[in-house]
């Protein structure tokens, strides 16, 4: 019993750090977004993308799903999707660009504390995100069904009040969410820490990590952000690197991975749940995730030649 007590109570140490930390970073972001919409921030964006979308064989309206996932979860994208008419095809195309560009300048300053360029991931996201939407329109059947949505009561902001109200009500959900999340892995963490079962998973996902190009010493921070997402497996990547069980170029490699394809259990319900096919979702996401790594360690190749970066080292 006093041996659970001390696992509960470091996690309950570490998690107060670690909540306080990624409410230091989401708050204000998720504020300044919401002051960005109320003034026609977003909409402004959107107009630009208008000629892009007719290569992605999306309409000129769906650009504002793509710009607000950018700066948003994906709930908010989902929103607006719902309360349009799209076809199949074209929802398939814009939940692979949502799910690889969502919530860009909380996950990707996140990322950057882990020593990933916070330019880097917003620039890959992004890019990564268009290039599927063309390719995608290349590839996808051009006739896939037409889902019917319900309309949805999206809420109106009429003044600062109201962005205030909407941010304070949104920002305690969000903090319980993230203390319970957090709570919750490093409990997880400590207990698999304290049996000595890390080293046993690390064994069994190892051909897939080495198969994707990641060591096998980010096994466990792998399986975090394709669980719960980017913001919590990268609070864990943190400490991890302080501890010294990953390196900053381990972290980097898997940043890599995690920018294109993470919280596939979330991301994947959401979308399914709207007639979107889940092995569209998976293999398109893996098989990028697989490419940008690859690419990556051979750009680190190309440039530290000295330097050998083994998978699984």
């Amino acid at each position: 019993m006093q041996f659970l007590h001390h696992l509960i109570f470091r996690a309950l140490k570490k998690s107060a750090r670690t909540t306080l930390w990624l409410l230091k970073i989401i708050l204000p972001i998720s504020l300044l977004v919401r002051f960005l919409d109320y003034y026609g921030g977003l909409a402004y964006m959107a107009d630009f993308l208008d000629p892009v979308f007719v290569y992605m064989g999306l309409p000129g309206s769906t650009a504002i799903i793509f710009i607000t996932s950018i700066f948003l979860p994906l709930y908010a994208p989902l929103a607006i999707i719902t309360s349009m008419t799209i076809t199949l095809r074209e929802l398939t195309i814009l939940a692979l660009m949502c799910q690889i560009s969502h919530n860009l300048p909380v996950e990707s300053a996140i990322q950057a504390k882990t020593g990933t360029s916070f330019r880097a991931m917003s620039v890959l996201r992004i890019v990564t995100s268009i290039l599927t939407g063309i390719v995608l329109n290349l590839i996808l059947p051009k006739e896939m069904g037409m889902p019917i949505f319900m309309q949805t009561e999206i809420v109106v902001m009429t003044s600062v009040a109201d962005v205030i109200l909407l941010w304070l009500k949104s920002s305690l959900h969000i903090a319980l969410l993230i203390v319970v999340i957090v709570f919750t892995l490093n409990l997880l963490y400590n207990m698999l820490e304290a049996y000595r079962l890390i080293p046993k998973l690390s064994r069994a996902i190892g051909p897939l990590l080495r198969f994707f190009g990641l060591p096998t010493s980010t096994a466990f921070l792998w399986l975090i952000g394709y669980i719960v997402g980017l913001a919590y497996g990268g609070a864990l990547m943190i400490d991890q690197m302080k501890e010294g069980k990953v390196t900053k170029t381990e972290a980097s490699l898997l940043n890599y991975h995690l920018a294109v394809s993470h919280s596939v259990l979330e991301d994947n319900i959401l979308f399914a749940a709207l007639g979107v096919s889940i092995w569209w979702i998976l293999g398109v996401r893996f098989a990028i995730a697989w490419m940008v790594v690859w690419l990556r360690r051979l750009v680190l190749k190309l440039r530290f030649g000295h330097m050998r970066l083994k998978t699984g080292s």
